[in-house]
């Protein structure tokens, strides 16, 4: 992969401000992110999600393959949640998401997701870009649907989760 993930510019949608997190950022992600509604979601997270958790997730951004981006509402302070991407293999590119309970509701997930995967699309065109959801998480997986996902058939890597796969010639609604 000519290109690793760290080498992607920061990234505004009409709404919102997302760019790769940094330590600097670690209090708030700790905070943002040890709801029990995320934590119970999310398989690799500890709980209770602890300041040290949240510098060593930040931590994994330094190789490249991995990257947290935050999201913020243009001109706030307060972090609403992280977009995932994972480099998987030369060909394939994972993303995953998760939001504080306070922002879910209100369209930025989406918004996010899809400024992250546009991103994904100017730099690693002929890439794959997939996603796993457990399909009776009905609002993740309709949001996947709405940013051009399309359930594969297969089972994800995870437990209980479905492989989805970005379908770039989509209408996406």
């Amino acid at each position: 992969m000519d290109q690793l993930l760290l080498s992607l510019p920061d990234i505004k949608t009409e709404r919102l401000f997302i760019r790769q997190l940094s330590l600097a950022d670690a209090e708030a992600f700790r905070a943002m992110t040890d709801e029990p509604a995320i934590i119970d979601a999310i398989h690799f997270l500890e709980r209770p999600f602890t300041l040290a958790n949240a510098e060593k997730l930040i931590g994994s951004n330094q190789d490249g393959k991995d990257c947290f981006w935050g999201v913020w509402m243009l001109g706030e302070p307060a972090l609403l949640g992280t977009v995932g991407t994972h480099i998987r293999d030369s060909e394939t590119i994972e993303i995953g998401y998760w939001f504080a309970t306070a922002a879910q509701g209100r369209g930025f997930a989406s918004e996010a997701v899809r400024g992250v995967i546009g991103a994904l699309v100017r730099v690693y065109p002929e890439h794959l870009i997939v996603a796993e959801c457990r399909p009776e998480n009905v609002a993740s997986w309709r949001l996947l649907e709405r940013a051009g996902f399309q359930p594969d058939g297969a089972d994800g890597n995870r437990p209980g989760r479905k492989s989805l796969v970005f379908a770039p010639n989509q209408n996406t609604r």
